[in-house]
């Protein structure tokens, strides 16, 4: 099966899963917490970050956390859709071979991954370990999220691939510890961690 295709992500999925205020998907205030969440986690662990990478960006909701929590960062977007990079402004790539001259320190996607197919899931999963340097915020519905009956039918996109989670987490396991809320450190980030707070040890 292949990935999706880009004429998916037209005006009409924007407005069904983000403008409308009866389908979207986002929830303003949970995603406040979850901004809040993950910037304040990082801050706890002292990672620094100057330069913030969205994959899939989507409307950009991710560019005002950022500048709240770090307003010295700078914000890049990155997006698939044809239609939004007009809209928006932003660079027109995909996670699965977005390619940066220089890492980032904190690489955000979110949504993004279930739409891919298990052979292109793999080859972004090794991408995102080359474009972060500190950390990455991942978020993806699985497939024991479905079977758990924690994902809500009417809201989310039913071409959604449903990938176990052990492939996600083999994927990110060469580049990445995992510390829990969805947030990965980069081995390359060299930041002392206790045992227990990283899921699995390190």
């Amino acid at each position: 099966m292949q990935s999706a295709s880009e004429a998916w992500f037209d005006e009409a999925y924007y407005q069904r899963y983000y403008f409308d205020k009866k389908t979207r998907v986002v929830d303003p205030g949970h995603f406040e917490r979850l901004g809040t969440f993950v910037c304040s986690y990082l801050q706890y662990l002292r990672v620094p970050v100057r330069r913030v990478l969205d994959v899939g960006c989507g409307i950009g909701l991710w560019r005002d956390v950022v500048a709240r929590h770090y307003p010295e960062a700078q914000y890049h977007g990155v997006e698939y859709s044809e239609y939004l990079c007009e809209r928006y402004g932003w660079e027109r790539g995909s996670v699965v071979d977005y390619r940066s001259t220089e890492p980032f320190d904190l690489v955000i996607c979110q949504g993004v991954l279930p739409y891919l197919s298990a052979a292109d899931l793999k080859r972004a999963l090794h991408n995102l370990a080359t474009l972060s340097r500190g950390a990455l915020y991942l978020e993806a519905a699985t497939r024991e999220d479905y079977e758990r009956d924690i994902i809500d039918d009417t809201l989310t996109d039913p071409r959604l691939f449903r990938h176990r989670a052990q492939l996600y987490r083999r994927g990110l396991q060469e580049g990445f510890t995992e510390l829990g809320g969805g947030v990965w450190l980069s081995r390359q980030a060299k930041m002392p961690l206790f045992e227990l707070e990283s899921a699995g040890g390190r």
